[in-house]
């Protein structure tokens, strides 16, 4: 399966840890650098632990097949408190890393810088405290007024666009959200995208 990367627009990859067959994910491992893998064992939690696993190996997947290469040749640097610098191949492609819960996702254009955040939709969050830390009163009364399910979109998308714009690093030209039944996804990107980008449900192994 080849994603659809249409000149100035993005994909995200979305894959879901409940799904991933583990055999097939610690076989993997052996793409991985030194340095991710000496954090990758520094994680105590082992969900942190999936998470981060899955991360790098469904990029390489994504970025693979975007770039015709194989997955076990794509180089990352560990960069602490910063996304992994790609060393190799030389002409790749811009990336972001997200992880809620379960789920794991990784964005990509050929183009233009992204940031992306992923939040899992929680009912039982005390949204309208968080909003007012967060966002300030003005936002949380904007909240406050909206039926619950309302609510609840709304922060997160807020959540989220906030996140994705502070990976990106820059000013984004254009940020856009993504529908999903369980998640909020927003991808941001330094320059404007010329359509929605493409969603890729990713089980690893179809891919």
């Amino acid at each position: 399966m080849s994603p659809v990367l249409p000149n100035g627009g993005a994909s995200i990859w979305l894959a879901d840890l409940r799904t991933i067959d583990v055999a097939q994910l610690r076989a993997c491992e052996s793409w991985l650098g030194a340095a991710e893998m000496a954090r990758h064992a520094r994680f105590v939690r082992p969900l942190r632990q999936r998470q981060f696993l899955l991360g790098r190996v469904l990029l390489r997947v994504a970025m693979g097949l975007l770039l015709d290469v194989s997955p076990a040749a794509i180089v990352l640097e560990e960069r602490a408190g910063q996304v992994p610098l790609l060393l190799s191949p030389a002409e790749g492609a811009h990336f972001s890393i997200s992880h809620s819960g379960h789920w794991v996702a990784c964005a990509l254009s050929i183009t233009t810088r992204l940031g992306l955040d992923i939040e899992l939709r929680d009912p039982g969050r005390d949204v309208l405290a968080l909003a007012r830390q967060a966002f300030g009163a003005a936002v949380a009364d904007e909240l406050q007024g909206l039926p619950e399910d309302a609510r609840l979109a709304l922060f997160y998308r807020r959540w989220s666009e906030a996140e994705a714009r502070y990976k990106l690093g820059v000013e984004a030209g254009s940020c856009m959200a993504v529908a999903h039944a369980e998640l909020s996804i927003v991808l941001c990107s330094a320059d404007r995208l010329a359509r929605p980008p493409v969603l890729v449900l990713s089980g690893l192994a179809q891919a």
